[in-house]
């Protein structure tokens, strides 16, 4: 089974995309493929060197967990207009295109969008 989930939010401030990659972290024990797709300011998840206040969540090492068992990808679009290089992004994430986001739900069993 292929999963994709689809995130919109920004890292902080509001938790929909910490939801999405909680739900993204408990999937990718299972025995499907999970594909994550951040388009918007969830591309900001991405970024390296995030330094949060002690005890507060940390969407870069989320990134990190995902990107081990699964597929990282970011719309290059919004990386351009928020100005986030390939050079920025966390290990495991890449730049990707709508034809690939295309691709993927095309493919998925089940897109969820956070």
């Amino acid at each position: 089974m292929e999963i994709l989930l689809i995130l919109n939010d920004p890292p902080y401030g509001t938790e929909r995309s910490y939801n999405g990659l909680r739900l993204a972290k408990a999937l990718s024990g299972k025995e499907v493929t999970v594909h994550v797709f951040l388009m918007a300011d969830a591309v900001a998840c991405a970024k390296a060197g995030q330094k949060v206040p002690q005890g507060f969540y940390n969407m870069e090492l989320m990134m990190k967990a995902v990107a081990r068992k699964g597929d990282l990808l970011l719309c290059g679009t919004c990386m351009d207009a928020r100005g986030l290089t390939d050079d920025e992004l966390v290990t495991g994430a890449r730049r990707s295109t709508m034809a690939e986001l295309a691709e993927h739900t095309l493919a998925a069993d089940k897109v969820l969008v956070f």
